[in-house]
Order: C-alpha cells, then sequence, then structure tokens
C-alpha cells in the first residue's frame, strides 16, 4: 500500500500532536498530587473519623507535631502540606476537605499565596471560592480562618500580609458560620515587631511557643474536648 506524502505528513502532524499532548499532561501534573495521595492512602489504612476538627493548609499546621498533645481531648485531623497554597487547597477540596466531613474547618494558608506575588484581593478571592465549595456539601460546617503570621523572616512583607489579613477579617465578619483567628498582634511585641521567641531557626514557621499561643487563641473556638483523656 503507497501513501500519498500529503497523507504521511498529515499523520506524522497528528502523532506529534498527540505525543506533545500526552507529555504536556504529565508535566502538568499538580505538584501536590502526591501528597495528598498519600494522605488517601493513610486514610484506606486507617480510616479517620467523621465530625472531627478538620486542620488544612500549609507548612504551619503540617509541622504542628505536637497537635495531639497541645489539644489534649480533641478528635483532631491534620491535612496540612508543606508549601500549599490557597489556591492549592481550592484545587484539592474535594479530596482533602470534604470527604471527611467535619464539625470544625480551621484553615491556615494563604502567606505562600502572598510569598509568591499574589495580592490580598486574591487571596480574598480564593477564600470565597473555597468557601464556596465547602458549602456545597457542607452548608453549616463553621469555617475559620487562621491569620497570616508575622513571621521575621518575612517581616518584607508585613504590609501585604496586613492588608491579606483584614480583607479576610471583613469579608468573614459579613458571613454566617465564618471565624477570623487573629494571631497577628499577638505575635508582636509592644513596639510592633515580630516577636523573636516565637519561631524555629529560619524566622518563618512557629517553635513550640508558637504553637502554644496558637491554642491559647483559638481554643475557645474548639467548644469542650469530645473525649477524656487520662
Amino acid at each position: 500500500m503507497k501513501f500519498h506524502p500529503i497523507s504521511c505528513l498529515l499523520l506524522s502532524a497528528i502523532l506529534a500532536l498527540t505525543g506533545n499532548s500526552q507529555a504536556q499532561s504529565a508535566t502538568t501534573k499538580h505538584q501536590f498530587e502526591k501528597n495528598v495521595r498519600a494522605y488517601e492512602d493513610a486514610d484506606k489504612t486507617t480510616p479517620p473519623p467523621h465530625g472531627a476538627i478538620l486542620l488544612a493548609g500549609d507548612s504551619q499546621f503540617f509541622r504542628w507535631k505536637t497537635l495531639q498533645e497541645d489539644l489534649p481531648g480533641y478528635t483532631l485531623i491534620n491535612r496540612g502540606i508543606d508549601a500549599f497554597k490557597l489556591s492549592d487547597l481550592v484545587y484539592f477540596a474535594d479530596r482533602l476537605v470534604l470527604p471527611y466531613q467535619p464539625r470544625l474547618i480551621i484553615l491556615h494558608v494563604g502567606g505562600n499565596d502572598v510569598h509568591n506575588g499574589r495580592s490580598p484581593e486574591d487571596v480574598l478571592a480564593e477564600f470565597k471560592e473555597f468557601v464556596a465549595r465547602v458549602r456545597t456539601t457542607l452548608p453549616e460546617v463553621p469555617i475559620a480562618f487562621s491569620s497570616l503570621t508575622p513571621g521575621p523572616g518575612r517581616l518584607a512583607e508585613a504590609d501585604l500580609r496586613r492588608r491579606t489579613n483584614q480583607v479576610i477579617k471583613d469579608y468573614v465578619a459579613t458571613q454566617k458560620n465564618l471565624h477570623f483567628i487573629d494571631l497577628w498582634e499577638a505575635m508582636l511585641t509592644p513596639e510592633g515587631q515580630p516577636r523573636e521567641d516565637l519561631w524555629v531557626e529560619d524566622r518563618v514557621h512557629p517553635n513550640h511557643a508558637g504553637y502554644q499561643l496558637r491554642v491559647k487563641i483559638m481554643r475557645p473556638l474548639l467548644g469542650e474536648p469530645d473525649r477524656k483523656t487520662p
């Protein structure tokens, strides 16, 4: 069988486009797919309880290794991911938030968005999209947004972080079942500078004292512990 030269060229072009499409699909796989899949695999091995308090967001939750001892008596699920952005949380909400059917969702996310050039208005838009996504399945579940923190290592972003906190806080104040956990002021000295005693060496992530301060501030929102502790 003989092929017309033009037909051969068309076939080559189609195969090239198909190959490029497959390669592009492989390279555009979400960078946090592996992290989310690891949580899903863990859930298959040990199914988490419904009605827990769900923590979702970035490295400040991912690195909170003393969570259970800092909040004894509470049923907690921590789904933080290092370097996570609010846009990533929106993308994975159907897999990282909704399946757990929590009684309360606490977020710490948005700082990486600002650090990567997103405006306060961009972060607010992403937060609204996240809330809308959750409300389609969990219409009454409270959602608490933890404020961006004034880590000394990100001091150059302080104004943007303050503005981001303010636009989120203003929006939360107009909505039912949304809460704002204000960590900012408590992490400053009386002179308005970041407290150096609350951070690990990188001056971006909290140390244990920083997490204990977070617990003190957000504890009233959690209600009473749901299980007895020794």
